[in-house]
């Protein structure tokens, strides 16, 4: 139950990032209705944003140790932002404008999903 929790809530900040960025976004010819299509994709690009950040992003962290000690760990936003706009090649209806939004992007879904996944694991475990 605790992973569709972190998966709805992953979603849901992923749709609020959407919401706050405008280089970043859905296409929503992929669906007939909007709210829908924005669902849809919210739920396959944070599951694809989970499985790039689970098998990728250890790689690529491991390739730029040297620079990440260099930048005292600065360089990890970079990682995470290229982590992110690895997904939106990936996912259908998913774009990002190119890599400072997709910055943006990681920082804000890093931001948001956070608070999101604290609340709506703890309701579960409280039973709510």
């Amino acid at each position: 139950m605790h992973l569709i929790m972190r998966w709805i809530a992953s979603a849901l900040a992923l749709a609020i990032t959407v919401y706050l960025a405008q280089a970043i976004g859905v296409d929503l010819k992929f669906a007939t209705s909007g709210a829908t299509s924005v669902a849809i994709t919210a739920l396959m690009a944070s599951l694809a944003i989970g499985l790039v950040n689970a098998i990728i992003r250890p790689v690529v962290q491991l390739i730029s140790l040297p620079i990440s000690c260099l930048t005292l760990g600065l360089f990890s936003f970079v990682v995470n932002a290229l982590m992110f706009w690895l997904t939106a090649m990936i996912v259908p209806g998913f774009h990002v404008g190119g890599f400072v939004p997709a910055l943006f992007g990681s920082i804000v879904m890093s931001i948001v999903s956070g608070p999101l996944n604290w609340a709506l694991v703890s309701a579960v475990d409280r039973g709510d």
